[in-house]
């Protein structure tokens, strides 16, 4: 199809150059036939080199005045096509970006710029429609703890509360507010890795190392749920922003400890591939469906939302997990079935520079 859309264009191309040549031909011949005329009633004073030559010139003003009555026929259909393309750009610039501008297949010198502005309508609706989402799930997830905080706060008025009712509901508010202080400074900092890479400061260190504080630090909350954390790692050496990919692993582990239940196992292993250092982290929690995995990197998902709520998440920190790899320029992958665990593999190359 390629090839006889190029093969069209080419023997167009060929035509426009063969009616160029024609029409000059016609003009000149035009201009000739003029003189003659008039030559005929009076004798030219001058040589054919100059009679020539003024046909020639006859031939390009008459060319000239041909070209101009065509483009002032023309003129309404193009003024007409330029309306449309302008009507599209400016309810576009109203936010409307269902615009779309048909009907200019055939004319090339518009086709270019009709099939980019199309693009660029469909890119923005894609965009609102994620900002129209990224809103309501902040909306949503922010008015659920504010609706507890109200309620215990209203509870605790009540005169005849027992003190261990009014601890119950002061840990309550506590833990919501928590929980609002957790969410903003996940959005904050999903907001500023996307705003601005270049200052990321990186250095080289050991990964392994960085593994092994990160298990050590989520000790109370496996030991917790007497999980059994497996830990082999090799003595690997990365160049990358440390602190971010700390935040990759503390969230990985958590969330595996999270869906996790009592007495599971989990394993963090850290091997090399090729030029890149390769982190797994497993678990033999609940798992997850095939269409669950498809969507567990985007912002507020939650794959079991009761037990994501009342462990405290906000469904943001796989959304950051996959942020900070692409930044790195790595790669993230997720194997897992319904009850039988999953598994997530990030691998990092060695050497990166913002």
């Amino acid at each position: 199809m390629t090839f006889w859309r190029k093969l069209v264009k080419f023997l167009l191309r060929i035509g426009q150059v063969l009616v160029i040549l024609v029409s000059f031909g016609v003009t000149w011949s035009a201009a000739r036939w003029i003189t003659s005329a008039i030559y005929r009633i009076a004798e030219p004073p001058f040589s054919a080199y100059i009679i020539d030559l003024i046909n020639v010139m006859l031939g390009v003003v008459i060319s000239f005045l041909l070209v101009l009555l065509l483009s002032l026929l023309f003129r309404p259909h193009q003024l007409k096509t330029l309306n449309i393309i302008i009507d599209g750009i400016r309810r576009i610039a109203k936010g409307d970006f269902t615009v779309r501008i048909v009907g200019f297949e055939r004319m090339r010198e518009f086709e270019t710029i009709v099939n980019s502005i199309n693009e660029m309508a469909g890119a923005l609706g894609q965009m609102e429609t994620m900002r129209q989402d990224f809103i309501s799930n902040v909306s949503h997830e922010i008015q659920s703890p504010l609706t507890s905080i109200r309620g215990f706060a209203r509870a605790l008025r009540r005169p005849d509360l027992s003190p261990e009712k009014r601890n119950h509901y002061l840990e309550i508010i506590e833990s919501e507010s928590r929980r609002l202080s957790q969410m903003s400074d996940n959005l904050l900092k999903l907001s500023s890795l996307e705003a601005d890479r270049g200052s990321l400061q990186t250095n080289r260190f050991r990964l392994d190392r960085q593994l092994q504080h990160v298990v050590l630090a989520c000790e109370p909350q496996w030991l917790a749920k007497n999980i059994q954390i497996q830990l082999e790692v090799s003595s690997l050496e990365v160049e990358g922003a440390e602190d971010l990919l700390s935040q990759v692993w503390m969230n990985l582990l958590h969330n595996s400890i999270k869906f996790t239940p009592e007495g599971g196992e989990i394993a963090v292993s850290l091997t090399s591939e090729a030029d890149r250092a390769v982190v797994t982290v497993t678990d033999n929690g609940m798992g997850m469906s095939e269409s669950e995995r498809v969507h567990i990197f985007e912002r507020f998902y939650k794959a079991d939302k009761s037990r994501t709520r009342s462990s405290g998440g906000s469904g943001l920190g796989l959304s950051i997990v996959k942020k900070i790899v692409d930044i790195h320029e790595g790669e993230i992958t997720v194997t897992s079935e319904p009850g039988k665990g999953s598994s997530f593999k990030v691998a990092i190359p060695f050497r990166w520079k913002p």
